[in-house]
């Protein structure tokens, strides 16, 4: 294991200093960090809404779905940039960690910032529709709104497996890819560093069995 974490944190270190490399000026840097987040944000709502709910775009409520993209990628992509910083914050202390469960308790927190995304997402979506609505033929109650969210995600909770719910687990799914990365990242990293840990070991070993059988042959004369 030790060596599959030297592996690991060497990897982070190169990717936090090709960050620093690259990142340039912060007045530059974070509207186009900004930016990439709101294409994302929106690109994945309307994957989520295609492959989910098409049939949303049929009725007389499409314009207000067409409408709700705005919302959703601002707001989101205002998440998704300040978690971005915490996360550089969190790869620096973890890389400064000395031991290795503080290393991966360290990283372990851009799980809790993927938990606090998916009640972001619940926010984003109850604010954002009923901010829609007031100019829209039949304003919404923000309370109403609110609780419409909360009950699919209780139901979807209770019952998985249920057909409506398993769309509406799958639309916060894709919803949340853009603040799954962070973890997506350090999870592709580590299975990385075991596999070249493996084959490092298996190399030698490998080399010190030649070893070995060059030297049989020598005792024996």
């Amino acid at each position: 294991m030790k060596s599959i974490f030297a592996i690991w944190r060497e990897s982070l270190h190169v990717v936090l200093d090709l960050y620093e490399r690259k990142r340039g000026s912060l007045k530059t840097f974070f509207p186009l960090l900004f930016l990439f987040f709101v294409f994302l944000n929106v690109g994945c709502y309307w994957w989520a809404i295609f492959t989910a709910f098409p049939h949303y775009m049929m009725t007389h409520e499409a314009s207000h779905y067409v409408k709700l993209q705005f919302p959703v990628g601002i707001l989101g992509a205002l998440f998704d940039s300040l978690s971005f910083f915490l996360t550089i914050w969190i790869i620096r202390r973890a890389l400064a960690a000395k031991s290795s469960v503080e290393y991966v308790f360290h990283l372990s927190l851009d799980l809790v910032i993927a938990v606090v995304a998916t009640f972001w997402v619940l926010f984003v979506f109850t604010t954002g529709g009923w901010f829609i609505s007031l100019f829209e033929s039949v304003p919404e109650q923000l309370g109403q709104r609110g609780e419409k969210y909360s009950t699919r995600a209780v139901q979807a909770l209770n019952d998985p497996t249920g057909a409506e719910n398993v769309k509406n687990i799958y639309f916060g799914f894709i919803m949340g890819v853009s603040a799954a990365l962070p973890t997506c990242l350090h999870l592709f990293l580590f299975f990385r560093s075991s596999i070249q840990a493996f084959g490092k070991k298996r190399l030698e070993t490998a080399i010190e069995r030649d070893q070995n059988d060059n030297k049989s042959p020598q005792a024996n004369k």
